[in-house]
């Protein structure tokens, strides 16, 4: 992925976005196509989305981790927990309402401990 570091841990996708602004129609496009073929492709029904580099969000951006969000909670066993999230963006998530759609824990280990409450990896 071009914006982003993956790595896999016990069944689990974590994926780190590494800029600090999704903004760019073309950036996310290309960001939108990486997680698309992460889930729909290659199958990977568990995601941790780690955004603590991240300080601005295009409402493309919004509508990606949505899309991404369904995704994976349409698939036995699957989720998605977003991780790292800065004040900025914790308002924006506030703000549309999307705090209360979307699984946000302050860590990665928060995050694997809610797969593991989960049942989706042991």
């Amino acid at each position: 992925m071009k914006h982003a570091l993956v790595n896999e841990e016990r069944g689990v996708t974590i994926v780190e976005v590494s800029v600090n602004a999704l903004m760019d129609p073309l950036d996310m496009e290309r960001f939108k196509s990486d997680l698309n073929q992460l889930v729909e492709t290659q199958d990977k029904r568990r995601l941790i989305l780690d955004l603590a580099r991240v300080q601005f969000l295009a409402s493309q951006a919004i509508g990606t981790l949505v899309t991404m969000h369904r995704a994976t909670a349409a698939r036995p066993k699957g989720g998605m927990v977003i991780v790292g999230v800065g004040p900025r963006i914790a308002e924006l998530l506030r703000i549309t309402r999307l705090d209360k759609v979307f699984t946000v824990r302050a860590s990665r280990q928060e995050a694997m401990k809610h797969f593991e409450r989960h049942g989706m990896v042991s």
